[in-house]
């Protein structure tokens, strides 16, 4: 991926303000891919004391369109079309690593996918959640 692909993705990142509420960082880039960890902070548990299902959401959702997003022309930008989530378990660790992959770029809509790991102090991970969607690219001047 050329370079003014990856400064494009990370500029745009860098104006997600729940990600920065979260804590959340940009991991990793690549064609139709892209990793965002997220520590699970006391802002984002349920009553139970895991993540709270709208950090994992949010994290997979976030991860799933900069991935679609590197399949997209230079000017464009990404938005949600719909997405849907599987809950497999408690996200209970100390952080979420979502990774978002392209399954299809077409020229408007990006079929996308995301799974969503918690990882514990020791380094074990488990998937605690699987998002299938549909991106668009959208022109950021309106």
């Amino acid at each position: 991926m050329d370079e003014g692909t990856k400064a494009r993705v990370r500029a745009s990142f860098a104006k997600q303000s729940l990600m920065e509420t979260f804590g959340a960082s940009l991991d990793a880039l690549a064609p139709g891919s892209c990793t965002i960890t997220a520590p699970i902070g006391a802002n984002a548990r349920q009553q139970h004391g895991v993540g709270h299902a709208g950090l994992t959401f949010a994290l997979g959702d976030t991860a799933a369109g900069y991935a679609a997003l590197t399949a997209m022309p230079e000017g464009a930008e990404v938005m949600t079309v719909e997405m849907k989530i599987n809950l497999m378990a408690p996200a209970a660790g100390a952080r979420l690593i979502a990774t978002g992959r392209v399954v299809k770029a077409g020229r408007r809509l990006t079929v996308v996918t995301a799974e969503v790991e918690a990882e514990t102090e020791a380094g074990a991970r488990r998937t605690v959640a699987l998002l299938q969607g549909t991106m668009i690219a959208v022109d950021p001047a309106g």
